[in-house]
């Protein structure tokens, strides 16, 4: 691979160029783009894929590449086409695997590649191929290091049942909300990244099955890399064989897997940021708000240091007026706190632009979460005569429920910033 010419430090040392950012070589006798087929039980779509495949490489593409046929322990015919494939065509190599599993086929081969980009798409080709030039010219260039077909950004074009619509698009949610996932299709069969990038990435990544899309890119986020995106054209296979509520169960274990790995430090996230020259920059851009974790991290602080003022001033209260008075007193004032500081501290919004509204819909918050421990204190005094102590754990517990539907309504509400820049657009 070509690279840019490092410059000196005043030691006089060259210091290692940083994995993804020089353009690729067009020349040299490696194959430039390595595009993987993983198949399992595939003999009857395996060949049309491949020539298609091939003649659309053919015409469009002006530098080496090569077709990998990676077959997953298949148990009909699919390994025998393949291997007649390759005898046929020059460009087409077929790669055996004596177990099953997407993910353990592309991570096999993606690691063995010599290719200076590596790619893969499903058999069905239920992608456009139209979309493969837009996929890899990002990375070819060095402005990206992954690069990723997306059903679900804006310009793709899509037929497919509303069933396999709607699960696609529910979990894509999760991962947003679990994982502060920015990328908008993590299924899509249709992805490619930099062989240099993935020799870093590739040893981290522990799924094996169809999960094996979704760790990549998390944890290529996480460590800092650039994720280009392509909107492209797909028609669902209604002969897939692909089992939807399996693949289902599996991806969520592995949301469960990869959010517990996160929050332990399993992930070697700051070592492999500056091995890949992507440590942060030090700064956050303005009007950017903090992930999801810092804002889970930040929020708890918060709430922790509301909950404690909260039951100090109820029990100071509750020895001079009733105990819904007091409730409402205290839950107000701190409320009102936690609004201001959440504001600030939580969802990184700075200045007084759209304060007054923020504490406005905050005390809409607030009377959500007052109607909810109002109703625990009247059907606990309704039912029973309670003691302080009991008192006081039911007003807890309540307002455990109350500071989690607090959460996403200001974090879905109140600070959206999608609705910040709605307004500063109608400003201009």
């Amino acid at each position: 691979m070509n690279a840019t010419a490092p410059s000196r430090s005043s030691a006089g040392t060259v210091p290692a160029p940083r994995p993804g950012t020089a353009p690729v070589g067009l020349g040299g006798p490696h194959p430039v783009l390595d595009v993987v087929i993983p198949v399992y039980n595939e003999e009857a779509d395996l060949e049309p894929c491949i020539r298609r495949l091939h003649a659309h490489l053919e015409e469009h593409v002006t530098y080496p590449y090569r077709i990998t046929i990676a077959d997953n322990a298949s148990t009909d015919e699919t390994l025998h086409v393949a291997e007649r494939l390759a005898r046929e065509i020059p460009e087409v190599v077929v790669h055996h695997l004596d177990e099953k599993g997407r993910g353990r086929a592309l991570r096999t081969v993606w690691s063995t590649s010599d290719a200076s980009v590596l790619a893969y798409m499903d058999v069905d080709l239920s992608t456009d191929l139209a979309a493969l030039a837009p996929l890899v010219a990002p990375l070819l260039s060095g402005h990206s290091d992954l690069a990723i077909g997306s059903r679900l950004a804006r310009g793709a074009r899509v037929v497919r049942g509303p069933k396999r619509e709607f699960i696609s698009r529910c979990y894509n949610l999760i991962l947003k909300s679990t994982l502060a996932a920015k990328f908008s299709d993590a299924q899509c069969g249709f992805k490619a990244i930099r062989g240099d990038v993935a020799r870093r990435l590739l040893p981290h990544v522990q799924d094996t099955g169809w999960f094996f899309d979704t760790e990549l890119l998390v944890l290529a986020q996480r460590s800092g890399l650039r994720i280009h995106e392509v909107p492209v054209d797909w028609v669902d296979d209604p002969d897939s064989s692909v089992n939807i509520i399996a693949t289902a169960t599996a991806d969520l274990k592995g949301v469960a897997r990869l959010t517990r790995a996160t929050f332990t430090g399993e992930v070697p996230i700051s070592r492999l940021r500056e091995q890949l020259g992507r440590e942060p920059i030090g700064v956050e851009a303005p009007g950017v708000p903090p992930s999801l974790a810092r804002q889970l991290v930040r929020f708890a602080a918060v709430g922790v240091a509301s909950t404690a003022a909260y039951l100090l001033l109820f029990l100071l209260l509750r020895t001079m007026v009733g105990a819904q008075a007091a409730n409402f007193t205290a839950l107000l004032v701190t409320a009102i706190a936690n609004t201001a500081v959440n504001r600030r501290v939580t969802f990184g919004v700075r200045g007084r632009t759209g304060a007054g509204r923020h504490q406005f819909e905050g005390l809409i918050v607030f009377g959500l979460g007052l109607l909810l421990t109002s109703g625990s204190l009247a059907l606990l005094n309704g039912t029973t005569h309670p003691g302080l102590v009991l008192e006081t754990t039911v007003l807890v517990l309540a307002n455990l429920a109350a500071t989690v539907l607090r959460f996403l309504l200001l974090r879905g509400w109140v600070f959206n910033p999608r609705r910040g820049r709605a307004t500063a657009e109608e400003k201009r």
